[in-house]
Parts: C-alpha cells; structure tokens; sequence
C-alpha cells in the first residue's frame, strides 16, 4: 500500500478534469513523515481514489500523477513500458527525423518531469522533479533498453540538468555526461537536409529548438526569390532555411556574439553565402529599417513572460515587435510571428495581433496556424503542454 495524501474538494475537482499535477495549497493532509520523492496516492476528503503518484516535498507541484491504477508498480518494467509507448509514438509521427528528435517530453508522455531529446547517438535528458531524479538510473537503464532493442545506437548519456525549475524542487544544478562514456559535446545533426552544429553542452533548451523543426521548412518553401528578416535568430534555424529554400538574401539578427559565430559556421557547413548575420538588439534594429525593405519577417522572440504575473508586460512588447514587422514589410509580404511561452495564451496572442494591425493600419490574411513539432505533443487535459504558437500571414 502506498502512503495516502489527501486533497481538497476544489483540487479534486481539478484532478477530475484530467490535470496531472496536485498543488500544494490544495494539500488536505500532512505529509511531513512521508519520504521527499515517493510513491503516494492521492484520495479526496471522502476516500475517493484520484490517482497515483511522485511526491515533492519543497515544489508548489506537490504530488505529480504518473497512473491512475493505484496497484501499479513503478519498478523498471514500467518505465520501459512507458519510454516504449513514447518511442512507438515518435516512429509514428516523426519516423524520417528520429536520428534528432525529442523521445520524451514529460507529462505529454506520461513521465512527469523527463524530457529526454536526441541527437544523432547522444541522448540529452533533463529531470525537473525530485522523484524523477532519485530514480534516473533506472530510467536511463530503460531508455538503453528499449532503443537498444529496436537497433538504435546510443553511445553516451547528456544530462542538462542546469534549469532553474530544478531549484525549486530542491535539487542541484549540474551537467555533464552521465557515467564513463563521453563524446564529442558538438554534435552536426541533420534536419531536413540541412547541417546544424548542436551544442549539448552550452546550447539552450538541450542544445538546440527541435520543436519548430516542421514550421522551418514551411519558411523553406516559400522563401524563394525573397528578401528575409530572421529576428532572434540565435543560431541560425529559421535564416538557414530561408536560404537553403534560395531566398534572394537573409539577414539574421540576434544579441548573441556566440551564437551568432555558430549561425555562420552552419551557414558555412552548408555553403550558403546568401545570409548574413548581425548582432543588434531587434527591437532597435527594426526600428533603422525602411518601409518595404523586406519580403518576409520571421518573430521568433524567446519568452517574454515565465509568468503570469508578466502576462500584460509581454503582451506590450510582443504587440511592438509585431508593430515594427507589420511597418517594414513591403505591401503583401509575409509575417512569421510566433509565441513560445505557455502563458501567453492563444486568444490573447491573437487579440495582440489584431490590435497590432489595426493601429498599424494594415490587414492580416491568415497562411496558416501551427503549433510545435509532432515530437513535442499536446495532452489535451494539460494547458502546459501547449506552448510554442506559430502564425504566418500576408500583411496587405
């Protein structure tokens, strides 16, 4: 049996909607005798089964559910039958990209606080849950094994565990290969045809932005013959596609001197010549440019807010960049905007953008609408799995 921790009617309500995390101020019960990570089910104020789980003793996200069969077992048979179902799932929907691509992506494959990203024979992990943490060595025993056995070749373990997330589940940052076995940190990855430099080490996320692999190409494809503004560039991955699609030129504008070398190391490595990048801050380089100056635009802005508490902070200045893109694009180019933080919710994005055209004096016709990559799915019952917002329109 496991120890029982007992929730509000309002947080067991919430938990009947399908949401797999347990909140702290939703806590009927105490739980200061219970081991910080272990398996505990949670049971409402009237001894109502709603599911089971890893408990976290310092986070806000005290007990994150991992199965709703209170006599499951969380030994090594289950973990590998979950990084099976996630695997399976990839081979699905991104079986030409499974040399780099994400494996697991927590609560979106039922393995709360593991995302687990590959690049070519290196597997990138990184545990944002107490529970998860002190079983890692089983979970990468699982993760050898199932990849093993269908013939992937696995020659070394990355952990990334550097997130501050880690900080408030009460875990050390660190980083570094796991166990004996180290490789080359830079790994030249494949995407769609293209050669990319990944950085395990020092790259953001796990070394690269795998989730807006798909919507690169959709740039790619209509690129050709264009002028092409990739703002927040980092390294490169909507610039390089531009000018892999024969775009007629492409500027590429970021604030980081490093990744901005390693922008033009891939564009090297894939003898590109019609791009360049600059290092400038976007929202003032945008403002230098002429009316008409570009074709295509493409906003791909880190998260303006981690918060909700920012939510209308961001709000203003995803409103100005879009402002600034919707003005220097010539009459009918294209606008690339994106939103990569979860708390700028769809309808308030889309409320951003037509204020943002309607005092730019200009109208929208919608391209089309995405979301991350299929590696990255969305758990209908978990807002949080749904981030990254991807829009492109012809401004007239």
């Amino acid at each position: 049996m496991n120890p029982v921790v007992k929730i509000t009617s309002k947080g067991a309500e919430y938990l009947k909607k399908g949401q797999s995390w347990m909140y702290a101020n939703n806590l009927a019960s105490d739980i200061d005798a219970y081991h910080n990570g272990s398996i505990v089910d949670i049971e409402s104020e009237d001894g109502r089964y709603l599911g089971t789980g890893m408990l976290s003793k310092n986070s806000h996200i005290t007990v994150r559910i991992m199965s709703y069969d209170r006599h499951e077992v969380f030994d090594s048979a289950f973990f590998e039958n979950r990084i099976q179902q996630a695997w399976e799932f990839r081979k699905t929907v991104e079986g030409d990209n499974l040399d780099n691509c994400r494996i697991v992506f927590g609560e979106a494959d039922f393995l709360p606080g593991l995302t687990v990203d590959r690049y070519n024979s290196v597997l990138v992990t990184q545990i944002t849950s107490y529970g998860m943490e002190i079983r890692k060595d089983m979970i990468y025993q699982a993760l050898l094994s199932v990849l093993g056995c269908d013939g992937q070749n696995v020659t070394a373990i990355y952990e990334r565990n550097d997130v501050q997330s880690r900080l408030k589940e009460g875990l050390q940052l660190y980083k570094g290969f796991y166990g004996d076995t180290q490789v080359d940190p830079v790994q030249i990855i494949c995407e769609n045809g293209l050669l990319l430099h990944v950085d395990i080490e020092n790259g953001q996320k796990t070394g690269y932005f795998l989730d807006q692999k798909s919507n690169r190409v959709l740039l790619r494809h209509m690129a050709k013959g264009k002028r092409v503004l990739d703002c927040f560039t980092h390294t490169g991955g909507f610039a390089l596609n531009a000018a892999y699609g024969k775009a007629a030129h492409v500027t590429a504008v970021g604030v980081s001197a490093t990744a901005l070398e390693e922008g033009r190391a891939n564009a090297k490595l894939n003898h590109l010549d019609n791009v360049e990048f600059v290092q400038a801050d976007v929202f003032d380089y945008l403002d230098t440019l002429q009316q008409g100056q570009y074709d295509v635009i493409v906003l791909d802005p880190p998260a303006f807010t981690k918060s909700r508490k920012t939510v209308m902070k961001a709000y203003n200045g995803y409103k100005r960049i879009n402002q600034q893109a919707m003005h220097v694009l010539r009459h009918g180019g294209y606008l690339i905007t994106c939103s990569c933080s979860r708390y700028m919710e769809t309808d308030l994005f889309e409320k951003m953008l037509v204020e943002a055209a309607q005092e730019t004096g200009v109208r929208l016709r919608q391209v089309s609408v995405t979301q991350q990559n299929g590696d990255h799915p969305i758990l209908w019952t978990m807002n949080e799995t749904s981030y990254l917002k991807f829009y492109i329109f012809q401004v007239w």
